[in-house]
């Protein structure tokens, strides 16, 4: 049975530990539960314009295409990593570059 990782081109996955370690440490938090593409994506390029380099965003999601739709739509400005919770809550963590 192919996982979801076999059907998507989502960033590397934060364990429990390391998601909670990061989120302390975002500049910016976005509550985007209940929104759908393309919604998160135009605010996390918002949210991206807002911080200096080296700062970091982090959006929570239940949106699962997010995941994936978010990291492409910022592109080369931000490194992204993901966090599935799995109970359908996901953290996207945007490292500005």
């Amino acid at each position: 049975m192919p996982s979801i990782d076999d059907v998507t081109n989502a960033p590397d996955e934060l364990s429990d530990d390391e998601a909670d370690d990061l989120l302390e440490e975002a500049d910016l938090v976005q509550d985007m539960m209940g929104e759908m593409c393309p919604y998160p994506q135009v605010e996390a390029k918002k949210g991206l314009k807002k911080l200096e380099s080296g700062d970091l965003l982090v959006q929570e999601t239940d949106h699962v295409p997010c995941t994936e739709n978010v990291p492409q739509a910022v592109g080369d400005d931000a490194d992204a990593r993901v966090w599935r919770s799995g109970d359908a809550t996901y953290r996207i963590y945007l490292r500005k570059r």
